[in-house]
């Protein structure tokens, strides 16, 4: 609880510090600037301007309090998104120019629907596969094939960085930590070291590809950064994760765990929607590098394909039921079939694709809903103008990029990411890989810095924790280190690049 409190504070007061640089600047503009109709104002030196900082800042200290005060991240951000805008409204409306504040969220929606549907498509691929049991046959292949305690710490790992860049983060944490807790027993340093290996290798993998994380979604999305150039981020990720291993592992036992006799089979379709999602995936890319229209329609395609799909494995789940829970009349109760798997949920209930929808992520979804409008928000107030000439002009892309990644292990990357992209400095494409990589990776440097790190310190409970993991941040920021060491040789060429 002192650990909360602590980070909780620290991270309030940070983002005060953070908004002080833009008040400052909006201070020093004077009186706003006054343009044509249909053109952005400088509106940061207004009280609607400063009090949508303080909004914002108040909205964001309730979400990095969100597990000592147990309110979920999306409803302080989405009150906050309706306040700024009410506010970006009555100032704009002060210079006769409300068009533009419409259009200007109108865009800021266009954007966050795209995202939404291709988020809500992808989360509900994971979800069925989740149900079909193929995480848990994975686990149960791995726990039983009597690998020593270092073979389990690379081989979580590997995976980890493997899968990461098709399924989210946090899930591919939680199924490799699964493995590390099922074969560890009470062997604490084993539990913390692959831990700390399995967060870091899952956020680095992410880094690499437009699938692994939200924030290289929206990169991808911006086309900021096509589908094959992050692949020039492998090996840079690559780096992220083996360099901190190799130090993690000196720290593993030595050991052979005795093997688990665990058997987890496949439900039925399970492979096949595997196959479906790899299919979606690919339609998402065809669509946007060859048609160049938006990946999301190849997603919601693939979506249809997995609807239709599942229609098949509920009809055949039906016809296959096992007696003891094959219908109402087991209740003596005077209802249709229908009706009766709606309403009393039996164990064994057939596959329905929407059960799977309604599991995805949705506090995720709203929360980046409230993040998008807010900083959309703080953008057409002008403030992003200032903080882009602050950091970018100022402090110079390469400082600005490596701080990106920092700032990500205390605040979420996903609004210093959007607020980069909206920001759109004029740097070279190297940097806007840069930026891509570090926003992906920094939230390793903390355990509270990703969903992956978050998720495994609830799931071992006790064991890995906030400080378990600080005491190693050392061994992964030298990862981080050599992560962009690496990127800078390896991709020289691009970073040398015209500014886009």
């Amino acid at each position: 609880m002192k650990t909360t409190r602590l980070t909780a504070a620290a991270g309030a007061l940070l983002l005060t510090l953070l908004a002080l640089p833009l008040v400052a600047l909006a201070a020093e503009s004077g009186t706003p600037a006054t343009t044509a109709a249909g053109h952005s104002l400088d509106l940061t030196a207004t009280w609607m301007g400063i009090a949508a900082v303080v909004v914002f800042v108040l909205a964001y200290a309730f979400v990095i309090s969100e597990e000592f005060l147990h309110l979920r991240k999306s409803k302080p951000v989405m009150v906050a998104a309706g306040i700024i805008w009410t506010l970006v409204g009555i100032a704009y409306a002060e210079h006769a120019d409300s068009a533009y504040a419409a259009e200007a969220i109108r865009a800021n929606l266009l954007e966050y629907g795209e995202l939404l549907l291709f988020l809500l498509a992808a989360m509900t691929y994971i979800n069925t596969m989740d149900e079909r049991q193929v995480f848990n046959a994975l686990r149960s292949w791995l726990i039983s094939r009597g690998f020593t305690l270092r073979a389990v710490f690379w081989v979580t790992g590997l995976l980890a960085f493997f899968i990461s860049p098709v399924a989210d983060n946090l899930t591919t944490s939680l199924v490799m930590a699964a493995v590390v807790l099922a074969v560890a027993g009470d062997n604490k340093k084993f539990v913390i070291a692959s831990l700390i290996n399995i967060v870091v290798a899952a956020n680095a993998g992410g880094a690499f590809s437009p699938f692994g994380d939200i924030t290289t979604l929206m990169v991808w999305q911006k086309g900021v950064i096509k589908f094959h150039e992050f692949f020039d981020l492998f090996v840079p990720a690559l780096v992220n994760w083996v360099v901190p291993a190799l130090i993690l592992s000196f720290s593993v036992p030595r050991g052979k765990p005795e093997a688990i006799a665990e058997t987890v089979p496949v439900r039925q379709g399970g492979f096949v929607v595997v196959f479906l999602f790899v299919v979606t995936i690919t339609l998402a890319v065809l669509m946007h590098v060859v048609l160049d229209l938006p990946p999301v329609i190849g997603m919601m395609s693939g979506l249809g394909l997995l609807k239709i799909y599942g229609y098949f494995i509920r009809r055949s789940e039906l016809n296959n039921q096992p007696q003891h829970v094959s219908g109402p009349e087991e209740f003596d109760l005077k209802v249709d079939e229908e009706t009766f798997y709606r309403q009393f949920k039996p164990r064994h209930r057939p596959f329905d694709v929407y059960i799977s929808m309604k599991r995805a992520e949705w506090d995720t979804l709203m929360f980046f809903y409230g993040v998008v409008l807010c900083v959309g928000g703080l953008g057409t107030l002008g403030y992003l103008v200032h903080a882009s000439a602050w950091m970018y002009q100022g402090m110079g892309p390469t400082t600005a990029n490596v701080g990106v990644g920092m700032l990500s292990a205390i605040v979420d990357n996903i609004p210093v990411m959007y607020a980069v992209l909206t920001m759109h400095p004029a740097m070279s494409h190297g940097q806007w890989l840069l930026v891509t990589m570090t926003a992906g990776v920094g939230g390793s440097l903390l355990s509270i810095g990703s969903a992956a790190g978050v998720g495994l310190m609830g799931q071992a409970r006790g064991t890995y924790t906030f400080f378990a993991h600080l005491k190693w941040s050392w061994a992964v920021a030298l990862g981080y280190a050599a992560s962009i060491w690496v990127h800078f040789m390896i991709n020289a060429d691009l970073i040398h690049l015209p500014p886009k």
